[in-house]
């Protein structure tokens, strides 16, 4: 009877966890362009106000490793509308909000229900599809995951300019009650609960583990690499995550279910992961700052150049999922990963001359290499796995992606801080009749391209890594006898 109503609903059923997914990873990163008006409006200074990205990637990261445990304890439904029933009550609370304290209060609300959606997605995704059809919807998928982060920018920055802050959260409040609507009539259950025992140890290992790992990165490109509770954070978050780790190898039934690494496709693909997660979080944070600060376009006008790559991207995306299903993974990630690294290298060498037009162009190059790598990335280190790893695989893949994206960040924020300094030194010396304004602009340009440079290595790495990788032959063989 279950099976029977899947097949009838699995479009719909798509639709709706696709429609959450968008709204989700949309919320993620609407913030980027607006931090700056917000410590205007707020008087807050900016490691103060980072908080609203530090605080949402916390939340989320520390809530991933324990999906796993409530997708056996809780139903399809009562999981995904719940999700979305934070995202609304925290949509609701930002717009409202009258001081920083409550808009901070609805963005960790906000976060709670991000972070149980997208493993949730993944692991419905491989219970109801079989292997040889995945790729296709994981490309549908893909929309979701890389057109909202890419339209953010855009749609932020329009709404700052010509209308209101508030709107970024009251025009998304109304959309997430859609959802719930649609998700109470047409979601249906894809698997069996089980009276699961939460294991609160790990639960507390995990959380002040990933969590100071988390904040330790996060705060570093604010507060520096030599503040004394940065180096604290990270080094007591790599402690606690050692021994949280040692907890699940040893457990009988874990938490996370670390035994997903013994495959050699899954390990593959979760490293190649971390480089990529690290390129395009980076990117998204460093592309505008030297926009905006050292070539003095709008909010708007940073989030404008990336809307056509978006827009190529959403419709990439189903095509390298089909083509991810015929010929497998291997072919799509080189070719995506040569066209990252061309639209690293493009951009080594950035000057006060290059054009926005040269920019918009790379950034389309850049999202159409990512378009290959994303979503089938995702997809081939899941479907090594057997069905019940999948949702241990799903959980392990989006804690790697979070951790990623907040080191990425970090560390390219960190180059990018340290060269402007030496550039600023230099430049000052050489021209000291230059104002402060254009001495800040001309090393904001400069060190934006030697931030480039280090991302460009990321990419080779990445793209190195690919040669090792089984090819889907061997992928089908090895999972046949992990299922046998």
């Amino acid at each position: 009877m279950v099976n029977e109503e899947l097949n009838i609903n699995k479009k719909i059923l798509l639709m709706v966890l696709v429609t959450g997914c968008f709204l989700s990873t949309l919320n993620q990163t609407l913030l980027n362009v607006a931090l700056s008006d917000l410590m205007d409006i707020f008087h807050v200074g900016p490691t103060t106000v980072q908080w609203l990205s530090t605080g949402f990637m916390l939340v989320n990261g520390v809530l991933v490793p324990i999906t796993a445990f409530l997708m056996k304890r809780f139903t399809t439904r009562q999981l995904f509308i719940s999700s979305m029933i934070f995202l609304f009550i925290g949509s609701v609370l930002c717009g409202c909000a009258m001081n920083f304290s409550m808009l901070l209060s609805g963005r960790m609300i906000q976060a709670i229900g991000a972070g149980i959606i997208m493993p949730l997605m993944m692991s419905v995704i491989l219970f109801i599809y079989p292997v040889e059809k995945r790729g296709s919807v994981m490309g549908i998928v893909g929309f979701a995951m890389i057109f909202a982060p890419a339209i953010a920018p855009t749609l932020s920055g329009f709404i700052i300019e010509f209308v209101s802050w508030r709107w970024l959260f009251i025009g998304l409040a109304p959309l997430a009650f859609i959802v719930i609507v649609l998700a109470y009539k047409f979601l249906v259950n894809v698997s069996e609960t089980v009276k699961a025992k939460l294991d609160v140890p790990s639960v507390l290992l995990s959380t002040i583990g990933f969590g100071g790992i988390l904040y330790g990165f996060s705060s570093a490109g604010s507060k520096g690499w030599d503040d004394l509770v940065v180096l604290m954070s990270i080094c007591l978050g790599i402690v606690i995550t050692f021994l949280f780790c040692l907890r699940q190898i040893k457990s009988v039934d874990p938490l996370l279910n670390l035994s997903v690494f013994k495959n050699k496709m899954f390990t593959l693909t979760s490293i190649i992961n971390v480089f990529v997660t690290m390129v395009m979080y980076a990117d998204l944070i460093l592309l505008p700052i030297y926009l905006q600060t050292g070539r003095g376009f709008t909010a708007f006008e940073a989030g404008l150049l990336l809307l056509p790559g978006a827009v190529i991207n959403a419709f990439l995306s189903p095509v390298t999922g089909k083509i991810y299903d015929k010929y497998g993974a291997k072919p799509l990630f080189i070719t995506g990963l040569l066209f990252v690294i061309a639209s690293m290298w493009a951009v080594t060498d950035l000057s006060e001359s290059t054009t926005y037009l040269y920019v918009m162009m790379r950034t389309i190059v850049l999202r159409i290499g990512l378009s290959c790598i994303t979503m089938p990335l995702n997809t081939a280190g899941l479907n090594a796995l057997p069905k019940h790893l999948g949702t241990h695989g799903s959980a392990v893949n989006n804690t790697v992606r979070q951790l990623a994206g907040a080191i990425g960040t970090a560390v390219v924020v960190t180059v990018y801080t340290v060269q402007a300094t030496a550039h600023a030194t230099k430049i000052g010396s050489e021209n000291p009749k230059l104002s402060t304004d254009e001495m800040t602009s001309l090393s904001s340009i400069l060190s934006s391209g030697d931030a480039y440079q280090f991302m460009l290595i990321l990419a080779v790495v990445a793209l190195l890594l690919t040669f090792f990788m089984p090819n889907k032959a061997k992928v089908k063989l090895e999972t046949t006898k992990q299922e046998g």
